[in-house]
């Protein structure tokens, strides 16, 4: 499928058809996390932002908790 910009104010917005979204679970409530790999976007419906906030938060404090024993195990 191809899908063209639509002009937001002064933004850009990409209209997601309701077919797509049924398939990804999501409707018009549903927050997507929007990353890049520098040459396409990747939108995910996040079904549980508390939950993923929770997650982020943990992976977080357990990087800087032990940093240096993953630059350690890393070489």
């Amino acid at each position: 499928m191809i899908k063209s910009l639509t002009k937001h104010g002064n933004s850009a917005a990409l209209v997601i058809d309701r077919p797509i979204l049924e398939l990804l679970g999501a409707n018009i409530d549903t927050p997507f996390e929007i990353k890049t790999d520098g040459k396409a976007l990747i939108l995910t419906p996040v079904k549980n932002a508390a939950r993923q906030t929770a997650f982020r938060a943990s992976v977080e404090k357990v990087g800087k908790r032990y940093a240096k024993t993953f630059e350690e195990l890393s070489k």
